[in-house]
């Protein structure tokens, strides 16, 4: 599934954090994790590039690019495969581009970093990278309800049905395999989508029928899961996605969710792709976003 893993990081303690985890998954999957810090000399530079900076200038910040890895390369195993590399460029583009001329299979990163003269903001460049990668994002926090790197008890697999949440299950499974993890399916029934007015309650038909749907989504997802070996839970709620989903996540102590980055639209879907934006942004745990592109080889 996995062999080259990249971490991007400005050495804040985010970074280092998706560093434990990238590290983490790439024992399981026996991958070589890339580390990597991109220099945006033109946002350092600010108003003082004009004229172009001092080599001095770029030095600084190249060493203050080792420092960065070097900062997260502490969390690493002596047995552990790793590469390091500091690139120049914007960071979003730079990361990217990264991904394509490596052939990196998987994303770890940050969901917040440092900010100001010497450092990109990670938590936009993340955001971004999110919705524009063709591979696997992992995003993560450094909260105390994140669990120790690699212990995946519980995956959450939210699901609309959509070819975007099979890729992504594809993938939580894989990991769930790999850590003996049980998977929740749970689909969201959006129903203030399913109203003119959000104050008004939807027809009990059309709830039955989205009801019908989600359990189908939910039951495919919890088949394949049990076919691989694994335990695997259902759930059908009513509500707004996002939040419930990650109610459902602290309800259930979840480890990890796996989410497709984009979805069906319209009256009978919630929009996958604004709902997983909502929930890299605001999730306590790691969220593994997984584009339409990208599925179980």
């Amino acid at each position: 599934m996995y062999d080259t893993i990249l971490v991007p990081t400005d050495g804040s303690e985010h970074a280092v954090r998706a560093c434990e985890h990238g590290l983490a998954l790439s024992r399981r999957f026996d991958a070589t994790v890339h580390l990597l810090n991109v220099i945006d000399v033109t946002a350092a530079g600010g108003i003082f590039d004009a004229g172009g900076v001092s080599r001095e200038f770029v030095e600084r910040l190249e060493e203050e690019g080792s420092n960065a890895i070097e900062t997260v390369e502490a969390v690493a195993e002596e047995t552990d495969s790793i590469h390091t590399e500091i690139i120049e460029g914007k960071p979003s583009e730079a990361i990217l581009e990264y991904v394509d001329e490596n052939g990196i299979d998987l994303l770890s990163m940050g969901t917040h970093g440092r900010s100001g003269i010497n450092r990109y903001i990670t938590g936009s460049v993340t955001e971004r990278v999110v919705r524009l990668s063709d591979v696997p994002v992992l995003t993560v926090r450094a909260t105390e309800q994140n669990t120790p790197a690699g212990s995946y008890d519980e995956i959450l697999v939210p699901t609309d049905g959509s070819e975007p949440a099979t890729a992504a299950m594809d993938h939580g499974i894989a990991i769930a395999q790999e850590a003996g993890a049980r998977i929740h399916a749970v689909n969201v029934v959006d129903v203030s989508s399913l109203a003119a007015n959000p104050n008004v309650t939807p027809p009990t038909e059309l709830l039955d029928q989205f009801r019908s749907q989600g359990e189908s989504a939910t039951e495919a997802i919890a088949t394949r899961a049990r076919e691989a070996g694994l335990d695997a839970v259902t759930s059908v709620r009513e509500g707004i996605p996002s939040s419930d989903l990650l109610q459902y996540a602290r309800e259930n102590e979840i480890d990890l969710i796996a989410m497709g980055t984009h979805g069906r639209t319209g009256l009978e879907r919630y929009v996958l792709g604004s709902t997983t934006e909502r929930i890299v942004r605001e999730s306590e745990i790691p969220v593994l976003s997984v584009s339409p592109q990208q599925s179980k080889d």
